[in-house]
């Protein structure tokens, strides 16, 4: 090998996998230089650039979100099924942008959990993702379906693909949670 200069095109690729959670899941930056023009761009001018954001809004306005659900900003779902047992999941928004959900851990019930801390894991065919408490409470119930099927969480995130129930203290443990137009508007930045 030559210890000259570079020649020839250079491709920087750099693919983003992280977690859902609060993040960008979905970019592929490709920067190309032409070493033989000092490193300047190849990209012909006037070529369009994809923007991250264009990306995220358009699945943001294709995603199911519900209006009589409650929204952290990290995607979970809270639905007030009885009282003080709320039900948990993860958005439509997250799940189609983790991809195909192949393992599922959950917190076991008796577990007390914290509002904002991790307390199970979704494995997708892109990445392990954190699931965070949306509310601090006691796990009431567990989801044990998703044990076989972890796919339920892509076929019906609200439905059938809930994670697992919180027993709180009183309905107050919803005021810090977004409504729908809220979730809508963290979701789309």
């Amino acid at each position: 090998m030559s210890g000259g200069p570079a020649t020839g095109i250079v491709a920087v690729w750099s693919v983003g996998l992280a977690t859902v959670y609060g993040r960008d899941t979905s970019y592929l930056t490709v920067q190309t230089t032409d070493a033989r023009q000092g490193g300047t761009p190849a990209r012909p001018a006037g070529a369009p650039v994809r923007r991250h954001n264009q990306q995220r809004s358009s699945a943001v306005a294709t995603a199911d979100i519900p209006e009589d659900l409650k929204y952290t900003a990290e995607h979970e779902w809270v639905r007030a099924d009885s009282g003080t047992v709320l039900r948990v999941g993860i958005t439509d928004f997250a799940q189609d942008a983790l991809g195909d959900i192949v393992f599922v851990t959950l917190p076991q019930s008796g577990v007390e959990i914290q509002a904002g801390e991790p307390c199970g894991e979704l494995e997708s065919t892109k990445s392990v993702s954190d699931i965070y408490a949306p509310v601090s409470g006691t796990v009431s119930a567990v989801n044990g379906a998703l044990d076989a099927n972890p796919e339920l969480v892509n076929s019906d995130p609200y439905g059938e693909g809930w994670m697992f129930e919180v027993e709180v203290s009183g309905p107050e443990a919803l005021d810090g949670l977004l409504d729908a137009a809220g979730y809508r508007a963290v979701a789309e930045k």
